[in-house]
């Protein structure tokens, strides 16, 4: 253990035990009269007290104190001094358990946790130690105070913080504290250091001889000592042992090797089967590049041809891109014509409503001439009846004044009111003739105009049921399969496609007719869909162009003589596209893809990439389709589909050329076909029957006028004759044929103004006709234009057609090209490898022969001769062993042996020289355990002497065992009796100077006692102390701590000596424990 140096009159009594103690035993001690600690005390300097000592403790929470501190000591003597429970224990145990001491050292508590207060989660312990003088501990790091801060937590966990003397914390290793106490050389273990009250009662009371023998052992670290010699003699005896088991291996791999040091003796050279292998190897080596260069020949020059046959697909790519752009172009200028006729139909429409509003007008005006005439020919009836009567009167008078008048006379007055009668008639129902021959000219020229409307709508309507007759029949079939609403011809198709799939002649079954693959969500819809999609709905889908050219095949041998379905060739993905990014989302209306339930991804993406129907809405009403899109589209919406077909775009629409699904219509469709054809067949048989009932009752008319005409013609001529004779007159009568002809008067007048009449009539119905005509032309003009833009839109559609088939050529085109260049990138990357590969081999060859080796030889023939040569040298080796084995063998068993032999040299060497230095360790432990043991005596017999006792100190090193026997009385004869009768203050007495002779002998920066008058009386703890204080004044670079019950108010004035006064503990308050009182004497 380290020693601490000290000044000269310190050095003094080792000295003199040296000088006078040469001939003690170790069993046997004398006495001494003299005490050489008094003249310590006497001959002594004011020393400065040196690093390691106590400077102050701080305790919170620790045990059942709250706070506690902070208490300053001094540098020389401290006295801790309170009543029980005052923590006075408290502060030694914190010293103990801060520098490093566990639980079980204090006697206190069997874990840290313990040392928490009651209802608190940790507790803090703060110790400083000076760190000054020449066995300063990092001076420059910590300054002339280190301070540790413990930390111990209500689970017993221990940390620590070690700070400089401005506060600063330098480490919180526990490895940094175990190097501070050992630098300060302080023991809390060590009872000569803290002599705990628990382990003085301990001594006190032992009466083993042993015991003692292990204090002293345990104080002066002789224990350690000699547990560390017991470690190496058993360290020794291990690697004797293990030099023993290693000495019979030696020799076991001596034998080895000298058996395998035989082999290599005896061991056959085969150098010249192995020189030739090697040459065999060599050729082999360049033959593998050989023939690696001869592979690479053929593809250079396929890279070659391939490189120039890039040109041909540029060529047909740059062809079909011009053929897309012209097509687009034509494209571009019939859907400008198509805009152009559009805008002259919107354009002529305003014109036709004025038009058909003037006629309307027109129409009205006849109406209202037809009313004037038909009031005037009332009128003129009226007045014809006044004629009518009043002639008939004239007539009764002449009769009654012409009694005279003969047979002749009166029968020819008969004859002219006859004639009159007859002709008044025949005017009447030749008004009434003109009349209906007016209305059923009116009715045959109405009825005319519808039927040459009918006449015109007849060859569109005729083609439209020709159509239907098709597509009735095409539905009346497809009540059964389905597939025959695409052709007739499609069922036996597609049972060939399988039937080539089961053959293996296609690499992927073609898809198709496309519009059988799909189901509609809305039947509502299918109108919409089938004009969107148009020719799509028929067409097929091929993986690859083989399949493609199977496909056309097949077409040409099961449809030859009708218009072949589409075939769109495109990769088929297992997966739909993803159409997120690019698709039509509206929160009302679906877009085509979502209308359609499409089971085969493949179909999807064929409809996705050719006709764009993630981006096409639906929507059912035509306003609404145009509200949505020509105002601002939503977003990725391309254009917009009605419920009747009508295509909207941004800035234009087009109406549907179709009325129906033909594809995707069920059996509804079927019922309304046949309905519509029934309706028109009605409506042609009804305008037949009108046509023919106006014209049959126009001729009827027009006979019965000329026929009444020529019959007034005569009876007007007979009627002048009769009235152009003469008759007597009488006076009477003048009055009445006055009137008469004042009523005549009034008929001719009415009579031209009822011929006026007609002649406005007339009029009006020349304007009207003339109006309704414009009109009619108008309307021809536009129904033209509509007929023109059907035309064209037919001509669009088949535009657009050929922009997708070269569309389609482009693209098929540019995937040949595509895979083309992948071909030759692949080809190159190949050449590359393959190269790489050469270069590979040409390095492999090189390294086994470094000049190329022209080989005539094949590869199979000097692999022959390499193999039957290697089953040679190898039946060989097997019959004499392995050459490169049994060198290898040999050199490591040679190897092996030397290194063990090395070990166990090493190991005897290093058995040797621990032997040596045990023995020598041995005597030096034994010199200083006779030394010490000799120091001891000496100090005890002083010690005792200075109370006037005498006494022995026998130790028996063998037995381990030290005898102490002390006798209060003086004199030589004085009978010596063990420490076990004398009573407690003696014996206590005797303990202290006990203690005081290993002080002497140990060294220790502080000493600290606790309650170590516990049983001495009056006298003896006067003396104890009398001489611990002459003690600690001869000792001032060392720190004394006492902890006593006792007021300690005798204690003699010095400045060396302080008090701590603790408060006593008040049990019935919860608040920190006072601090200290402090007082110098």
């Amino acid at each position: 253990m380290p020693k601490r140096k000290s000044c000269s009159a310190i050095e003094e009594p080792p000295k003199q035990v040296t000088a006078e103690e040469k001939d003690v035993d170790d069993e046997s001690d004398s006495d001494q009269e003299d005490h050489p600690q008094n003249r310590e005390v006497q001959g002594v300097s004011e020393v400065a007290s040196d690093a390691g000592i106590v400077e102050s403790i701080t305790l919170k929470n620790f045990m059942c104190h709250s706070h506690l501190g902070p208490f300053t000591f001094g540098s020389n003597v401290n006295f801790v001094v309170g009543n029980n429970g005052s923590g006075k224990s408290a502060v030694l145990t914190a010293l103990i358990v801060t520098l490093g001491g566990n639980a079980h050292a204090t006697n206190r508590g069997l874990s840290l946790k313990g040392f928490v207060k009651e209802g608190e989660s940790k507790a803090d312990v703060s110790i400083t130690l000076r760190n000054e003088g020449r066995d300063a501990f990092k001076s420059e790091l910590y300054g002339p105070s280190i301070t540790v801060d413990l930390r111990i937590t209500r689970e017993g966990l221990r940390s620590y913080k070690l700070r400089s003397k401005s506060g600063q914390i330098v480490s919180t290793k526990k490895e940094e504290l175990v190097s501070i106490l050992d630098n300060f050389n302080i023991q809390v273990n060590n009872p000569v250091s803290v002599l705990t009250q628990e382990m003085s009662k301990y001594f006190l009371h032992s009466k083993g001889e042993g015991d003692k023998y292990k204090f002293f052992m345990k104080s002066t670290q002789l224990d350690q000592m000699k547990e560390d010699f017991v470690h190496i003699k058993t360290t020794k005896h291990i690697t004797e042992e293990k030099i023993e088991q290693h000495g019979q291996y030696l020799k076991d791999l001596k034998q080895k090797y000298l058996e395998k040091e035989d082999r290599f003796k005896n061991l056959s050279s085969l150098d010249e089967m192995e020189t030739k292998l090697e040459d065999l190897q060599k050729q082999m080596a360049w033959v593998l590049v050989q023939d690696m260069e001869n592979e690479l020949k053929p593809w250079k020059e396929q890279l070659q041809s391939d490189r120039h046959s890039t040109e041909k697909y540029d060529e047909k790519v740059e062809e079909w891109k011009n053929k897309v752009e012209e097509a687009e172009g034509k494209y571009r200028q019939i859907e400008e014509r198509l805009e152009g006729i559009t805008q002259q139909v919107q354009e002529l429409q305003p014109e036709s409503a004025q038009l058909k509003s003037e006629a309307r007008g027109k129409n009205a005006a006849l109406n209202s001439s037809e009313v004037t005439v038909h009031r005037c020919r009332a009128h003129l009836r009226d007045l014809e009846k006044d004629k009518v009567q009043l002639s008939s009167r004239i007539k009764d008078l002449k009769l009654s004044i012409t009694q005279t008048s003969g047979a002749e006379s009166q029968a020819r007055t008969e004859r002219v009111e006859q004639l009159q009668a007859e002709l008044e008639n025949m005017n009447h129902q030749t008004s009434t003739l003109e009349q209906q021959i007016d209305q059923y000219r009116h009715a045959c020229s109405r009825a005319t105009e519808e039927q040459g409307k009918m006449k015109r709508e007849q060859d569109v309507f005729q083609r439209s049921i020709d159509a239907n007759i098709r597509n009735l029949q095409n539905m009346e079939s497809s009540r059964s399969n389905r597939l025959r609403r695409f052709g007739e011809h499609m069922p036996a198709l597609l049972t060939a496609i399988d039937e080539a799939g089961r053959k293996g002649q296609l690499r992927q079954k073609p898809r198709g007719p496309l519009g059988h693959l799909i189901r509609l969500k809305d039947p509502e819809m299918a109108l919409a869909v089938e004009v969107c999609l148009k020719g799509q709905l028929q067409a097929f889908t091929c993986d690859n162009h083989d399949d493609e050219k199977v496909l056309q095949g097949l077409m040409s041998k099961v449809c030859p003589n009708v218009r072949r379905p589409a075939i769109i060739t495109s990769h088929f993905l297992p997966r739909v596209h993803d159409t997120r990014s690019r698709a039509v989302n509206h929160p009302e209306y679906p877009s085509v893809l979502q209308s359609l339930e499409i089971e085969d991804p493949v179909v999807a993406n064929c409809l996705i990439d050719q006709r764009g129907i993630e981006s096409i809405l639906l929507i059912k009403s035509q306003t609404d389709a145009r509200r949505v899109m020509q105002g601002t589209p939503p977003r990725n919406c391309s254009q917009a589909f009605s419920k009747d077909g009508d295509q909207v775009f941004n800035n234009r629409s087009y109406s549907a050329e179709q009325t129906r699904a033909n594809y995707l219509s069920g059996d509804k469709e079927l019922e309304n076909q046949k309905g519509q054809a029934t309706r028109f067949q009605q409506q042609m048989r009804k305008l037949d029957d009108d046509v023919k009932q106006n014209d049959g009752l126009l001729r009827r008319a027009q006979v019965e006028e000329r026929t009444i005409k020529n019959k007034a013609a005569k009876i007007k001529l007979e009627l002048s004759e009769q009235q152009n004779v003469e008759e007597p007159q009488s006076e009477d009568l003048n009055p009445l044929e006055e009137e008469l002809q004042e009523i005549v008067s009034k008929i001719s007048s009415k009579r031209a103004e009822y011929d006026e009449a007609q002649a406005q009539m007339a009029d009006c119905k020349a304007a009207y006709e003339k109006a309704e005509q414009k009109y009619k032309q108008h309307k021809e003009q536009i129904f033209t234009a509509a007929e023109d833009a059907e035309h064209v839109k037919e001509e669009l559609s088949k535009t657009d057609h050929d922009v997708g088939k070269c569309k389609h050529h482009k693209k098929h085109y540019d995937e040949k090209r595509t895979a083309h260049l992948r071909s030759i990138q692949a080809l190159e990357g190949n050449l590359e490898s393959k190269e790489q590969e050469i270069q590979t081999s040409v390095a492999k060859a090189t390294e086994i022969c470094p000049e190329r080796v022209e080989v005539k030889r094949t590869a199979r023939s000097l692999d022959n001769e390499i193999s039957r040569l290697q089953v040679k040298i190898s039946t060989q080796q097997e019959q004499q062993g392995n050459r490169d084995q049994v060198v290898r063998e040999y050199h490591e068993a040679l190897q092996t042996y030397k290194n063990m032999a090395l070990q166990m040299k090493n190991l005897n060497g290093f058995v040797k020289c621990l032997d040596s230095v045990v023995s020598q360790r041995l005597k030096v432990y034994s010199e200083l355990r006779r030394f010490l043991s000799a120091r001891c005596k000496y100090y005890f017999d002083s010690t005792l002497a200075q109370r006037g006792y005498t006494g022995s100190m026998t130790f028996n090193h063998k037995s381990e065992t030290l005898s102490i026997s002390v006798q209060p009385g003086q004199g030589s004869n004085v009978e010596l009796s063990d420490m076990r009768s004398l009573s407690g203050g003696e014996r206590s007495f005797s303990t202290v100077c006990f203690v005081l002779s290993l002080w002497a002998i140990t060294e220790a920066p502080f000493r600290c006692l606790d309650e170590f008058d516990v049983f001495m009386d009056m006298v003896n703890r006067r003396i104890s102390m009398d001489m611990m204080l002459k003690v600690a004044s001869g000792q001032r670079y060392r720190q004394f701590i006492f902890l006593t019950p006792q007021s300690m108010s005798s204690l003699p004035q010095s400045k060396n000596i302080r008090i701590l006064r603790l408060k006593d503990p008040d049990r019935g308050i919860n608040e920190e424990d006072g601090q200290e009182e402090e007082e110098d004497e």
